[in-house]
């Protein structure tokens, strides 16, 4: 799949080394909170293990992508497209951010951003969707920064947090994506 170079990080391929750092954020409530019910249960070192082998062995179908740092190729996050439909073209989303101390520096919508370029220039996919709680401010903005659109919502669905919350529905089209990034 090669990297995907951008102007403050890359997305490049897991390494057997990122295993340390994807420790230190999968049972970090802080980092993992909007997350889904997968990181419910405490992720133990095998769970870790099983899914990094998946994606080094090729036996995952999904793209998964390391967020590195530009410069020094270190692990910040990871940005995936899980659930490919090879006949409408289409995948989910799922992206984290997991050392913190790159939070909130728009990192998540530059790394959204060169995964929606792969998707839809390189891969030949038509649609990239996503669910969102609606209570997560910071990252419906970070995905509309990206390009994705609003377009729907399952009220109360998801249970997080200690009640019901809404998920939000929001979709990229690759032909509104690419008008909107000629050049990129």
């Amino acid at each position: 799949m090669g990297h995907r170079i951008g102007e403050r990080i890359m997305l490049r391929e897991y390494r057997r080394e990122d295993l340390e750092e994807m420790r230190k954020w999968v049972n970090d409530g802080s980092v993992t909170h909007y997350l889904s019910h997968v990181f419910l249960p405490a992720q133990t070192l095998p769970m870790t293990e099983s899914f990094l082998e998946r994606v080094l062995s090729g036996q995952n179908l999904d793209y998964n992508f390391v967020i590195a740092d530009r410069q020094t190729g270190a692990y910040i996050g990871q940005v995936d497209l899980f659930g490919l439909n090879t006949i409408d073209r289409c995948a989910e989303l799922g992206i984290v951010i997991g050392n913190p101390q790159w939070h909130g520096q728009g990192i998540g919508a530059e790394a959204i951003t060169l995964m929606l370029d792969f998707a839809f220039r390189h891969a030949n996919l038509q649609r990239i969707e996503l669910w969102v709680d609606a209570d997560n401010a910071a990252a419906i903005r970070c995905y509309e920064k990206a390009g994705f659109v609003h377009e729907g919502c399952r009220r109360k669905c998801h249970f997080a947090h200690g009640k019901y919350v809404d998920l939000n529905l929001m979709g990229a089209l690759r032909d509104e994506w690419c008008a909107a990034h000629p050049a990129f």
